[in-house]
């Protein structure tokens, strides 16, 4: 086997060119989002007798609830209700129910850093504008009202503002012809094993 592979390597990286350039050209088919990252804390009140640490674990358990919230219909109609904020709405509001939701969970994304109470908030829009005024909407509405959803034992404090994305952020051109290369190696590996040592004697 690796000597089938090792006598026909040149065919192999070929196909794998060949599917790098492929997996980058269907990239441009899809439409350009660029991202902005923000970033809250969410503090645990104070309690007596639990020490930082446990506090600290609180606030991650809580923010990772937090997380799946942003997820849901009711806040999304609350960042919809935020007429101070200027956005276009429309992306969404002209989906049906089921794609919205769907739209809505892949342009808004939520992760807790580990151990630590700070939540990192991705926004995707279509340009830096109009995802910096969404992501505004978002991080702030989610300081401001996210305490109904946790409880008057929690505070939430914005501690970065959004920061936009220099260049586009989806689709990743690189990402996706790193990808379509390494798959091309692996099938064209593949038929070399199965077939070409069969036919040439490898």
């Amino acid at each position: 086997m690796y000597h089938a592979l090792q006598k026909h390597i040149k065919l192999i990286i070929v196909w794998g060119v060949i599917l790098a350039i492929v997996s980058a050209g269907v990239s441009f088919f899809f439409p350009i989002q660029y991202s902005a990252d923000s970033q809250v804390l969410i503090i645990s009140r104070d309690r007596t007798g639990v020490d930082p640490y446990t506090q600290a674990k609180s606030a991650q358990q809580i923010g990772g609830n937090l997380a799946q919230v942003m997820k849901t219909k009711d806040f999304y109609d609350k960042v919809m209700a935020a007429a101070s904020y200027n956005f276009d709405r429309g992306v969404w509001q002209n989906l049906a129910d089921r794609q919205q939701r769907k739209k809505w969970a892949q342009d808004v994304q939520a992760t807790m850093v580990y151990g630590t109470g700070i939540m990192n908030i991705k926004v995707f829009s279509y340009n830096q504008d109009e995802v910096t005024n969404l992501s505004t909407a978002i991080t702030q509405t989610i300081a401001s009202q996210g305490w109904e959803y946790l409880g008057g034992d929690v505070a939430i404090k914005v501690v970065s503002s959004p920061l936009v994305s220099r260049f586009p952020a989806r689709p990743n051109y690189f990402l996706n012809a790193g990808i379509g290369f390494l798959i091309g190696l692996l099938i064209s590996g593949l038929w070399v094993v199965r077939y070409k040592r069969h036919l040439f004697g490898g």
